[in-house]
């Protein structure tokens, strides 16, 4: 049965309104920001921030899954996200944790965690195990060929949307099979994870398609270089064209925008609301 709302933990959202997801990594080697939030005061001091502008869900991370990035210890990444994890629990906001470890997951979840963000897209079964076992948790799964470390070493699809949705859409079907209720789950593309520029502005250009699996969908270009390599310009300046890129998934059906610059975004929601206020009248 298909439901009109996202349930994630504490929260639920309504699937025909967009929400803000603020990006705040815990990392040193982060492509956008790593660094810049790495001392736990830093991060809740951005989360912070974040969550004055508009954000309605922080995810927090604390691997880098940036092409090419190393892994780090089950413990390294709890020690990281823990101390953020527990200063924003009560800040209003579903708190998201972006990892692929079901040691971290499991941390994360007993913590109060509302949502797990998986870039691995749950392939592993002790990561569906345990997200089983928490049954209000929400579920982002998200599309990569291969692993950060290769990712980008010649991604190739023979059609990349069809093959993106079908996955997509079999990896849903695994979860529920594990008693996992659909209206928990949503879907991420993976712009830049396993994708040429071309494979990312084919499926930015048809995310119609993958919206009509009626899952949420969760939508993360911010800062990436599929905008970077099209403005010629690096990551300080990519702003605009991460906020056009959003609009445009929102057009074709997007819900959920995972971005770094929550104010910039969240001006162009509500001008983009306006419009379709209007349009609907």
């Amino acid at each position: 049965m298909i439901s009109n709302i996202w349930q994630c933990g504490r929260f639920t959202f309504e699937r025909s309104h967009c929400v803000i997801m603020g990006i705040v990594n815990v990392t040193p080697d982060s492509f956008s920001d790593g660094g810049i939030n790495f001392v736990a005061d830093q991060a809740i001091r951005h989360a912070q921030k974040l969550i004055e502008q508009g954000a309605k869900i922080i995810d927090i991370g604390g691997e880098s899954t940036r092409p090419g990035a190393l892994s780090v210890t089950v413990n390294q990444e709890i020690e990281r996200i823990m101390p953020v994890l527990y200063a924003l629990r009560h800040a209003g906001v579903a708190i998201s944790v972006d990892t692929r470890k079901p040691q971290v997951m499991q941390a994360a979840l007993e913590a109060g965690a509302d949502i797990i963000n998986n870039v691995d897209g749950f392939r592993d079964l002790t990561s569906r195990q345990i997200v089983s076992e928490h049954p209000n948790c929400g579920l982002c799964i998200m599309h990569m060929q291969g692993e950060p470390t290769s990712m980008q070493h010649h991604p190739t699809y023979s059609d990349v949307v069809s093959e993106v949705r079908q996955a997509l859409s079999h990896a849903a079907q695994v979860l529920m099979q594990h008693g996992i209720k659909r209206n928990r789950i949503s879907i991420d593309p993976g712009f830049g994870f396993g994708k040429t520029l071309d494979h990312n502005y084919s499926i930015l250009a048809h995310l119609d398609q993958i919206v009509a699996l009626d899952f949420p969908v969760m939508i993360g270009l911010s800062r990436k270089s599929m905008i970077g390599n099209v403005l010629n310009k690096p990551l300080d300046q990519r702003v605009v064209g991460s906020v056009a890129g959003a609009l445009i998934a929102l057009n074709q059906g997007a819900m959920i925008l995972r971005v770094h610059d929550v104010d910039a975004t969240q001006d162009a929601l509500k001008v983009w609301q306006a419009v379709k206020q209007k349009m609907s009248s």
